[in-house]
């Protein structure tokens, strides 16, 4: 017989990033119902790449669902804006999971709810917003990306090495990216900017610059997000510089002041992700469990470019060196 699963999780108005969920119990369920129990419904646990249909603009979202002791699920959700936030407990009954979940940015009160059916190992359902829009998906399990062996470095690409932005193309049609002398340069908040080429592993060195209360990021295939910002004097969190945003922490605050050239020296393999900011090793052989917000996809098995965040302030990059495996 094949297994169905429905879920249920919430989703608020200007993206699906959540909260802690609030379990909605029934008056059916009893401390003697056996639907927990048995966990054939154990398939839903794992990491999802989604896809949703945002009204014709395809937005990737990302689900993890995991056990914690013998019958409760937990997980973490990543909408296609926002940081990856904690789903405390689901609760099961008759194959389905239920829970609801305040939004991480939008100010409504009511709860998003999410409704998704498991059949065949994929997900197929609905995301109901916070004021009421209801947008389907679909997912598919996340790939676990593991290398079999190092990689043998291939030749280094100076992806900066025209006068203008050649090789580039912005997000949206008014770039405010330009090349000068050198310097790949977004002196307003605007349009983020996208390598052409695509890539699978690779080691990045990148140099960057902002002023005061400025705000980028680094998009490793354009999925992962490595956190460009002012926090120099700061204690080090996974949303601040050098983070993988809402994911890993690093050991440290490397961030120097605002005005100064910085540089980040990034090898991705597969899922691990090694940074060394400014010279020190902040982030070691660690593994990013999924898509961060502001992804360009949740197609994480395939390759990928690297995007440059420029609507969250002005900044400038140089010496822009990727080194691609073979």
């Amino acid at each position: 017989m094949m297994k169905k699963m429905i879920l249920s999780l919430g989703l608020f108005s200007c993206g699906f990033a959540f909260a802690n969920a609030n379990i909605v119990t029934t008056s059916s369920i009893s401390a003697n119902t056996t639907a927990i129990a048995p966990f054939a419904d154990n398939d839903i646990i794992g990491r999802w790449d989604l896809t949703v249909n945002m009204d014709g603009r395809m937005a990737p979202s990302w689900l993890e669902v995991k056990l914690s002791g013998v019958k409760t699920l937990v997980g973490y959700f990543v909408a296609d804006g926002g940081s990856a936030r904690p789903i405390s407990h689901m609760q099961v009954k008759d194959g389905k999971i239920h829970f609801s979940i305040p939004s991480q940015w939008d100010r409504l009160d009511k709860y998003m709810e999410f409704d998704a059916v498991l059949e065949n190992d994929k997900l197929t359902g609905t995301i109901t917003q916070s004021y009421g829009k209801v947008h389907s998906f679909t997912g598919e399990r996340a790939p676990l990306l593991k290398r079999e062996k190092a990689p043998v470095w291939g030749t280094p690409i100076n992806l900066l090495s025209g006068k203008g932005i050649e090789g580039w193309h912005a997000d949206r049609k008014n770039n405010q990216w330009v090349n000068i002398n050198g310097v790949l340069t977004s002196p307003k908040s605007g349009a983020n900017i996208i390598t052409d080429q695509k890539f699978e592993d690779f080691k990045l060195h990148i140099e960057f610059r902002y002023p005061a209360g400025s705000n980028s990021g680094v998009y490793l295939r354009g999925r992962y997000e490595v956190q460009v910002e002012d926090n120099a004097g700061k204690e080090p969190s996974s949303t601040l510089f050098g983070g993988i945003y809402g994911f890993l922490t690093p050991n440290e605050m490397a961030a120097k002041a605002p005005g100064e050239w910085q540089t980040y020296d990034i090898t991705l393999i597969g899922r691990r992700v090694t940074v060394v900011a400014n010279g020190k090793a902040i982030i070691v052989d660690q593994i990013i469990p999924g898509i961060t917000g502001g992804a360009l996809d949740s197609k994480e098995g395939e390759p990928g470019p690297i995007m440059l965040q420029g609507d969250h302030g002005p900044v400038e990059y140089r010496n822009i060196i990727i080194t691609p495996a073979k």
